[in-house]
């Protein structure tokens, strides 16, 4: 079982925590990674993008000249994709990106995710983050202690407001719960901060 240094917000060595293996130290899978974090980057996509086809483009009824004799190209509509103001060949229309992936590939995933943040050192155990009232001047000076890198994500077992609001204005900072961390921010951030509460919680999640 792997072994992490639990550390006070004062970011001094208050004990040790042994992770579980099935879930902070599999083989991870770069490519199950790849296709949950292309998965959920899709998923984020508005699919708003439209444009007109010659058949939706106002006017072009009239044939602009005769199909002989003028010496030019024929041609039908002054509204065909070749001209200015016609219509776009293939034109995007607003559409759904979502799709699903199976539930194994996910959690294959996030096991993968989790333990690349311990093998890498990037993942920082904390006994608690308890904050009396939201200060950003004091949660930088967290961070600081507990050598974070600029950009962090900062996991706690249930919704703390304190945590959140002292977080929201600092750049690179993120925060979540154990219910709601995925794939992507995981590996998208720097430092993966938790509490072992959150460690516990993440372990009876997915054991």
């Amino acid at each position: 079982m792997p072994k992490l240094n639990v550390l006070n917000i004062n970011g001094q060595n208050v004990g040790e925590i042994e992770l579980v293996d099935s879930i902070f130290n599999v083989e991870v899978n770069e490519h199950v990674l790849y296709e949950v974090v292309k998965n959920q980057l899709a998923n984020k996509r508005q699919g708003t993008q439209s444009a007109k086809t010659r058949a939706e483009v106002r006017g072009g009824g009239r044939k602009p000249w005769k199909q002989k004799g003028t010496g030019r190209a024929r041609q039908g509509s002054i509204r065909a994709v070749q001209w200015v103001g016609g219509g776009v060949a293939f034109a995007p229309k607003p559409r759904s990106y979502n799709y699903t992936l199976p539930k194994k590939v996910r959690r294959l995933a996030m096991k993968s995710a989790l333990t690349s943040k311990v093998q890498n050192g990037e993942m920082i155990v904390l006994d608690a983050l308890n904050i009396e009232a939201p200060k950003t001047k004091e949660f930088v000076q967290i961070l600081k202690n507990v050598n974070a890198a600029k950009k962090a994500l900062v996991v706690t077992a249930e919704n703390n407001e304190n945590v959140i609001k002292s977080a929201k204005n600092i750049e690179g900072v993120a925060t979540a719960t154990v219910n709601t961390i995925n794939v992507y921010d995981i590996l998208k951030y720097d430092s993966f901060i938790i509490t072992t509460d959150a460690v516990k919680k993440v372990e009876e999640v997915y054991a």
